[in-house]
């Protein structure tokens, strides 16, 4: 599946320029967090890796072929959840792999344990709190075993209490393998997770580097200007 090599790709809904040209390369292992002004393409980024959108220009590789051959998962910022348990949430995700029942269970259990809900299984999922429904929706990406995590601004409306505690999970599944990609506006959260940082600006990446130089020594003007908060903001599209 890895590396992933993007080159070149354009996305221009109703004729609006979102992506232009923008090339990235992803390796297999770390969190990478996605940084950029409003309408810079970040969002747009993780749903054509998602297969959500298709670009209209440019190529996708992954590790050479076409298609990835491994699970990718993506939680957004304000998760869709069912009317029903939160364990059935939990393993959504999981209709798809026609797993035994015991195998649903048992993967359904583990992931609710380790992001804290596990007492809450039986309970109804619309009784949660926004930090308890992003817990549970990381558990219901984290429960098919991806290869490929996409998180978009998963900690946006959380309190600091909640986005301490998604931290930690997202720790936690990187360490179990997947690749992360993630977007955040939040300078403070890319220093803490962030193993590496990729810069957009006007649907381009303007700098892919190692978290810490990054923030120490940013290689471009508009990632300098970002850092301090001088950046105009972009309202082109919704990212």
């Amino acid at each position: 599946m890895f590396p992933i090599r993007l080159d070149g790709l354009h996305f221009t809904p109703n004729g609006r320029p979102v992506l232009t040209g923008l090339d990235l390369t992803v390796d297999g292992e770390g969190i990478t967090l996605v940084l950029g002004p409003n309408g810079a393409g970040k969002t747009v980024l993780l749903r054509i890796l998602a297969g959500l959108e298709r670009p209209h220009g440019g190529r996708i590789s992954w590790a050479g072929n076409g298609a990835p051959a491994a699970q990718i998962a993506m939680v957004f910022q304000h998760p869709m959840l069912l009317r029903t348990t939160v364990a059935d949430n939990a393993g959504l995700g999981l209709k798809p792999l026609r797993l035994a029942t015991a195998e649903v269970r048992r993967r359904v259990g583990d992931v609710l344990e380790r992001v804290g809900l596990a007492h809450r299984a039986s309970d109804s999922a619309r009784h949660l709190s926004g930090g308890e429904r992003q817990r549970l929706a990381l558990a219901r990406a984290w429960a098919v075993q991806p290869r490929l995590l996409l998180l978009d601004e998963p900690t946006a409306a959380l309190d600091p209490t909640a986005t301490e505690a998604v931290e930690s999970i997202v720790r936690e599944i990187r360490t179990d393998g997947a690749r992360v990609l993630m977007t955040t506006h939040n300078l403070g959260q890319a220093m803490r997770l962030a193993d590496d940082i990729v810069f957009i600006e006007a649907g381009r990446v303007r700098e892919h580097s190692p978290s810490a130089r990054f923030f120490a020594r940013p290689q471009s003007q508009e990632a300098r200007l970002f850092i301090r908060g001088e950046l105009p903001w972009r309202i082109a599209f919704p990212d």
